[in-house]
């Protein structure tokens, strides 16, 4: 029988390549916010940065010439494949490495990180057990940082009531098909669970932002990238059963062939060790 834990990894699998080129990137100021925190002096760089849950490698390529070493650790094949193809090449490329592991597991050495991130995947973590190994993995000072953007891009208030309408009905399907035993840890209360675990000297909540440009085309892919989405069609549910069609006409209809800044609102919950 198939474990929540195992449900949550599979979840991504298959489609990579897709996630990677229709979801945001992390903010640009993460690493220079989180080097402060972690009292990085000025002029030098964190010795290693780890990005727990890292997918498909956006939130990690990010510290590309802002650490001397980079560890992603990703238990989905697929994903980390496509984090090592997207990753390969890039200027400062050979700072940075993949590893299989979880985020109960990374295999990483005790003290070894000066700043661990999680972007977009701790409701997937169970808290107890992922919050021990990451005050594990982090040295005396060291910075724990779990951000999520909003599910809704500012664009448009019709677009968005689209991507409301969408998303409502995939969870209303998700919980009438019940494809998968899947487990999530509500993202409002990230910011108390740490808290509470008693691991961290510090912890705050910061709100930050990105702006990316894209139009219909990105908005549609960037819905078709939602895991309860992709799990629907995987299972032979069709574009009109999901309701993907009727997001596309809203999109296609309200931005046509327009390129319009897209604003992502972030939460960055910081922990400091």
């Amino acid at each position: 029988m198939t474990t929540f834990r195992e449900a949550n990894v599979n979840r991504f699998n298959g489609f990579g390549e897709h996630y990677d080129a229709f979801r945001p990137a992390a903010p640009a100021v993460i690493p220079d916010l989180l080097a402060r925190y972690a009292r990085i002096p000025a002029g030098s760089l964190p010795g290693l940065v780890v990005d727990l849950g890292c997918g498909t490698g956006l939130s990690t390529r990010v510290w590309l010439g802002r650490a001397r070493r980079i560890t992603g650790v990703e238990p989905n094949d697929d994903m980390r494949a496509q984090a090592e193809r997207a990753s390969a090449g890039l200027p400062g490329a050979e700072t940075l490495s993949f590893r299989k592991g979880t985020s109960t597991d990374t295999g990483l050495a005790e003290g070894s990180a000066d700043i661990l991130t999680c972007s977009q995947c701790l409701h997937w973590m169970e808290p107890a057990p992922t919050f021990a190994e990451i005050a594990r993995v982090l040295r005396p000072g060291g910075v724990f940082c779990a951000f999520d953007y909003d599910g809704i891009p500012a664009v448009d208030y019709e677009v968005e009531e689209a991507v409301r309408d969408l998303r409502r009905r995939v969870a209303a399907l998700e919980a009438e098909r019940r494809f998968a035993p899947v487990r999530k840890w509500g993202k409002e209360k990230h910011l108390e669970r740490i808290a509470d675990s008693g691991l961290f000297r510090y912890v705050r909540d910061v709100r930050l932002y990105s702006v990316l440009t894209g139009g219909a085309v990105w908005l549609k892919g960037f819905m078709r990238s939602q895991g309860g989405v992709q799990t629907m069609l995987g299972h032979g549910m069709s574009e009109e059963e999901i309701g993907l069609s009727a997001f596309a006409e809203v999109a296609d209809r309200v931005l046509g062939d327009a390129e319009v800044p897209l604003v992502f609102g972030y939460r960055a919950r910081v922990a400091v060790k």
